[in-house]
């Protein structure tokens, strides 16, 4: 095999990671190829991308993974490219290199003084390229777009470059505090940069990447106060490319400012100074505060409540620095506040921020007086009674406070005082007499101490009660009326008065009657008028009846009743009236003068005249005469001589009264020859002497009933009966001492036969309610208690209960009800303190006793027995229910329950009725024991962190939890194994850091064992926790690999056997290890499928794959060179 290696013609080309290999056949090359002309001159693109590195060396070629140029079509052309336009600063030049038949276009930067290229000041440059033949007029054009790439040239850089924080030295651990800021504008993996202090720092930590300063260790002001930190600003590059210079720097100036953790605390001393002194101290006031400097310092100590009147003030005049003294600023008002004053205190630090203590109560005790003054609950009650009341009804309890035990209240003598009484040992006022019988609306006592020192005025108001009955202004009353008024009339007008007020003054009127009257009478003004025609004839000529006057009074109305005489007067106002009329008969001629025809009768009803009879026609020849006086008709003249044979004669005849007539009647007489019978004369009968009768039958059964009526007495208004008792009414009765206060005891039952107020009765105790317990209900006789009743001082009362009528006269009637006082489970058992409360130790034993209770019940036998017990649900205590012994009943755990509130009941054996009890809370606070290890949260940690992570960096933060108190839950961390100084732990926040550096190519996991152990004493206890730490590989391959030439020419014969060596090329790459291993193949070109290359030889051999038995004279092969 003939190989011939060698390079192309032109300018030597720089590395690059492609190469174009070049394999010429051993035979007869063609000059020319066939087909081809002028028109075929053109790039083999019209745009092409390539790149190159800012900050490139002097002719530094392009790279394209294009091939870049020109096929030649006829080889005898003298191809030339030069840039037209997109290269102002002169950066680049193109070149030619002809390989084969193809020339290539190649573009590097330009030497000598020609400017850098700077990505950061333009970062793509589009270049126009103009290729053409020489001698010819041949031309082509194409772009070629360079991007510029970005070297790690640019370092970070900080702004700003100084920064103060000011935190407070109880800061938790990792806060973070500050951050710090750089930037680099570099792109990519050449503008990443890490955070790291220039110095070793403990007590901070910063974040590589995002700046962030936090507090990784406790800070004591006392031991410093201010923290001076330098962070770097570093960038990746640097360390991989071997450069540990740094970058840029930023001060962090930490100030560490002193807490106020603790707030003032009062002491007070009260103390009672002589009443000689001039400026009396009545307390000295210490003030404590833990804090040091400014913080323990006190600005002031103030009155904040308690002394409404600003008299006292605190003054600094003790021996120690925070000593004050409660003075008086002006005479004090003892008299206001004979209890004295409670004076409420409050200080305050100087700190930042400032602190007060809690308020402080101090007492400054009355010195003028050591007892409370006694005085009446009231200076003045005000009450009202009803005037209704008999002796004995409740007035007002008027008491002393506080009440002495030799007590006695007296009313002042008075002339409104004797119509009461008070009961000396309660102060229980009640009445004397009955009030009605005073007319008075208004009552003032005084009531006073035994020694009459002491003064209560009690205002009774006496209540309007309906006690009078309405008066007439008449005894009786007289009228005359005359029977013809008419309807309506008004006869006379009764009027009646009322003392009372209000409705119980108010009267109305009415008739009592139990006939019916022709009189009515207005409800209110009393004025009686008719009410039908009156008839002397047919009425009574006198009316005599009852009027009634009422008021609107309740319970009932008080009524009274007065006679009333009214006489009709008679008026002629009847017509006479005949008893026959219509008379007919028949005389003769011869019938004698002077003789007796007939007789005419007419009654008048009226009575008060003579009836007259008149010939008012038919008797104009004066034949007749009728006697006016008796009514005879008789002949006045002969009928014989008068010539009158049968005449026919009308007579019409009236009567009268004197001023009224009766209707006329007619005689018709008729004159006849011979002989005439002697009741010749017939009349029609009126029937009115039987209807006159009747009438007068009819008034004299009206007088008949009036007279019966005025024989009736008024039993309404007669008090005839006295108030009963009924017939239930116990002799005695038994009640519960403990019966509370306005509970009912017993209904008394009585009744009074009489009517309205007659029958009212009223309830009262006389007599017998020594300690006031009792009340009656006047009105329901209802009997309640009044005052708690006590069966160790009274256990029977003998009440006298009397009960009244409200009948005029009044009468009463009393009985005699003994009340027996039970005993009653009254009294609650009563701890003898308010409150207990116990520290005790978790690790205390069961039943270990722990504290006693004790209550005392002062009633006696089973009901002051008592019995203690655990009301709280708990199984961690138990009580003695006879001793009150409190003891451990299981175990304790401080750290799942800190502290019990348990409640205590103690309560009495009753046998009867309901227990009583009492209640008081315990508190039970455990006192921690050292028992819990601290505690890995989670148990267990896995990181991943980048081989290039500076020294110092924090990696992980642990945390553990124990709840144990004091030294026992606070925690130190170390390291088992820190692989040789690589990791180191902060022993109080739990920071793991990088002491050494990384490297993921000689181990990439670590395995740290930490333990964390609290301080407790006697014994410390810990615990371990594994934390995994993963390298991260960090790409460290910074260098490409190229090769040393553009093109490499070989050649081989025709006809070689597949497997052949033709060539050998070869690549390098400045990185180290396996970054710098390099692997080859065959990636274009027209030889592709013909060749190929060992991809791992160093050598990088290239062999046939198969004969070449084609008519291609060359082949172009592109060769990539790969990590």
């Amino acid at each position: 095999m003939d190989i011939t290696m060698g390079y192309c013609v032109g300018t030597r080309p720089p590395p690059s990671c492609l190469i174009l290999l070049l394999l010429k056949l051993l035979a007869t090359v063609s000059q020319g190829l066939p087909g081809t002309g002028p028109r075929g001159f053109h790039f083999t693109h019209s745009v092409y991308n390539a790149t190159v590195y800012e900050n490139s060396a002097a002719r530094t070629y392009v790279n394209s993974q294009s091939r870049m140029g020109i096929t030649l079509i006829d080889l005898s052309w003298d191809i030339k490219y030069r840039i037209v336009s997109g290269d102002e600063e002169g950066f680049f030049k193109a070149e030619e290199v002809i390989i084969a038949d193809f020339c290539f276009l190649r573009i590097r930067t330009k030497g000598g003084n020609s400017a850098i290229l700077n990505r950061e000041i333009q970062d793509n440059y589009l270049l126009i390229i103009k290729g053409s033949v020489r001698g010819e007029d041949l031309e082509a054009w194409t772009k070629v777009n360079i991007q510029v790439l970005d070297m790690n040239d640019l370092r970070p850089l900080f702004s700003p470059t100084t920064y103060s924080v000011t935190i407070a030295e109880s800061t938790p651990l990792r806060t973070s505090v500050a951050q710090v800021t750089a930037t680099d504008a570099d792109i990519g993996s050449n503008g990443e940069f890490y955070y790291y202090f220039k110095n070793k720092v403990d007590l901070f930590s910063v974040h590589p990447t995002s700046g962030v300063i936090s507090l990784s260790g406790r800070l004591n002001y006392d031991e410093k106060n201010r923290y001076d930190l330098e962070i770097l600003a570093v960038d990746r590059g640097m360390k991989l490319y071997g450069n540990n210079g740094v970058s840029s720097t930023a001060k962090l100036y930490v100030h560490i400012e002193r807490i106020n953790e603790h707030a003032p605390t009062i002491h007070v001393v009260t103390h009672v100074p002589f009443s000689l002194d001039k400026e009396p101290t009545y307390a000295v006031v210490t003030v404590d505060d833990l804090d040091e400097g400014a913080n323990g310092e006190i600005e002031s100590v103030s009155i904040v409540a308690g002394d409404p009147l600003d008299q006292f003030f605190l003054a600094k005049e003790g021996k120690w620095i925070n000593e004050y003294k409660i003075k008086e600023r002006k005479q004090v008002n003892w008299e206001s506040f004979p209890y004295g004053y409670n004076l409420t205190l409050q200080a305050k630090d100087k700190g930042s921020p400032q602190k007060f203590s809690a308020v402080k109560i101090v007492h400054i005790a009355n010195p003028r007086r050591d007892t409370v003054p006694v005085r009446f609950v009231k200076d003045t009650y005000d009450v009202s009674i009803s005037e209704f009341s008999p002796p004995g009804v409740v007035v007002a309890i008027v008491k002393l406070s506080p009440e002495p035990l030799d007590v006695e209240y007296k009313l002042t003598p008075g002339e409104d005082a004797q119509n009461f009484k008070i009961n000396p040992r309660s102060g229980l006022i009640v009445t004397a007499q009955p009030l009605n019988t005073v007319k008075k609306e208004v009552y003032k006592l005084v009531v006073t101490n035994k020694e009459g020192d002491l003064k209560a005025q009690v205002t009774i108001g006496i209540e309007d009660a309906n006690d009078h009955t309405p008066e007439f202004q008449q005894p009786l009353y007289d009228a005359f009326v005359n029977e013809s008024v008419p309807v309506g009339t008004s006869v006379l007008t009764v009027s009646a008065s009322d003392k009372d007020k209000g409705e119980n003054g108010y009267i109305t009127y009415s008739i009592a009657s139990l006939n019916l009257l022709p009189f009515a009478i207005n409800q209110f003004t009393g004025v009686i008028s008719t009410t039908e025609e009156l008839d002397f004839e047919s009425s009574p000529e006198i009316y005599r009846f009852i009027v009634r006057a009422s008021d609107w009074g309740s319970p009932y109305r008080h009524e009274s009743e007065v006679n009333v005489t009214i006489q009709i007067g008679n008026v002629n106002d009847n017509t006479p009236l005949f008893e026959k009329v219509a008379c007919q008969g028949v005389i003769s001629y011869d019938f004698p003068v002077g003789g007796h025809i007939t007789a005419v009768s007419a009654i008048d009803i009226d009575e008060l005249e003579l009836v007259k009879y008149k010939i008012i026609s038919g008797n104009e020849l004066g034949f007749f005469y009728l006697n006016p006086d008796s009514g005879v008709l008789q002949l006045k003249k002969s009928l014989m001589n008068s010539g009158i044979k049968n005449g026919q004669f009308a007579l019409r005849i009236t009567a009268t009264d004197g001023e009224n007539f009766a209707d006329p009647m007619s005689v018709n007489i008729s004159v006849l020859y011979g002989k005439v019978s002697s009741r010749s004369f017939s009349c029609r009968e009126t029937r009115v002497a039987q209807k006159l009768a009747e009438k007068l039958l009819i008034k004299a059964k009206a007088n008949g009933r009036l007279n019966l009526e005025d024989g009736f007495l008024d039993f309404y208004s007669v008090n005839r009966q006295g108030p009963h008792f009924d017939k239930s009414f116990p002799s005695d009765v038994a009640v519960k001492e403990n019966l509370p206060v306005g509970a009912n005891i017993l209904k008394i039952k009585a009744y009074d036969a009489d009517s309205g107020f007659n029958g009212k009765v009223l309830f009262t105790i006389s007599d017998g309610n020594t300690d006031s317990c009792f009340n009656i209900d006047m009105e329901t006789g209802q009997l309640q208690v009044l005052m708690p009743m006590d069966r160790e001082h009274t256990d029977l009362y003998l009440l006298n209960i009397t009960i009244y009528d409200l009948g005029n006269p009044q009468k009463s009637s009393w009985r005699l009800l003994t009340i027996n006082v039970e005993d009653a489970n009254d009294n609650s058992p009563v701890f003898l303190q308010d409150s207990y409360t116990v520290n005790i130790l978790e690790s205390s034993s069961i039943g270990t006793e722990i504290i006693q209770v004790e209550a005392r019940d002062k009633d006696l036998g089973s009901n002051g027995a008592v019995t203690y017990s655990v009301l709280t649900d708990t199984q961690q205590f138990a009580i003695n229910s006879s001793t009150g012994i409190v003891y451990v009943a299981d175990q304790l755990d401080r750290e799942s329950k800190a502290n019990y509130s348990l409640k205590i009941e103690a309560r009495d054996k009753a046998e009867s009725g309901q227990q009583l009890f009492s209640v008081v809370t315990l508190e039970v606070f455990l006192d921690d024991v050292n028992d819990c290890s601290p505690a890995f949260i989670p148990s267990s940690y896995s990181v991943k962190v980048l081989e290039d992570l500076p020294i110092g960096t924090v990696i992980a933060w642990l945390e553990t939890h124990d709840p144990d108190l004091g030294l026992g839950g606070q925690v130190r961390y170390s390291l088992v194994n820190d692989y040789n100084g690589r990791f180191e732990i902060d022993k109080a926040s739990g920071a793991i850091r990088l002491s050494k550096e990384l490297d993921y190519e000689k181990q990439q996991f670590y395995n740290l064992t930490v333990r964390a152990k609290d301080k407790g004493r006697p014994v410390s206890l810990s615990s371990l926790s594994f934390v995994e730490v993963e390298v991260v590989d960090v790409n460290e391959n910074l260098h490409t690999p190229y090769f040393p030439d553009f093109a490499v020419v070989g050649s081989v014969k025709e006809n070689s056997r597949i497997g052949t060596s033709v060539l050998q090329v070869t690549a390098q790459d400045e990185d180290s290890g396996r970054d710098g291993e390099i692997q080859y193949s065959i990636r274009d070109g027209s030889g592709l499928g013909r060749f190929n290359i060992d991809d791992e030889s160093d050598s990088g051999a290239h062999e046939t794959h198969f004969a070449t038995d084609d008519n291609n004279a060359s082949y172009v092969l592109t060769l990539p060179c790969d990590l």
